[in-house]
């Protein structure tokens, strides 16, 4: 299954998932840097389908606020 996801990275708001449209909305505390926003996203989703987070990748937009997830 491929999720469109939209990140707000170093957002007071987060951590917190929202339904938006046809994708969803992920709030993270994380900057990014280094990957830590990244990483924290694919924690935050791993938690949210319940699913392992070996099982979530990032297919296209590591490098933007819009991304295309891949789950399971």
């Amino acid at each position: 299954m491929n999720v469109e996801v939209t990140v707000k990275p170093g957002s007071k708001k987060g951590p917190l998932v929202e339904k938006s449209g046809d994708g969803l909305t992920v709030y993270l505390r994380e900057k990014p840097h280094d990957g830590e926003a990244n990483a924290a996203l694919i924690k935050m989703l791993a938690e949210y389908f319940d699913v392992a987070k070996t099982s979530i990748v990032i297919k296209s937009g590591s490098k933007s606020h819009k991304k295309i997830i891949q789950i399971g």
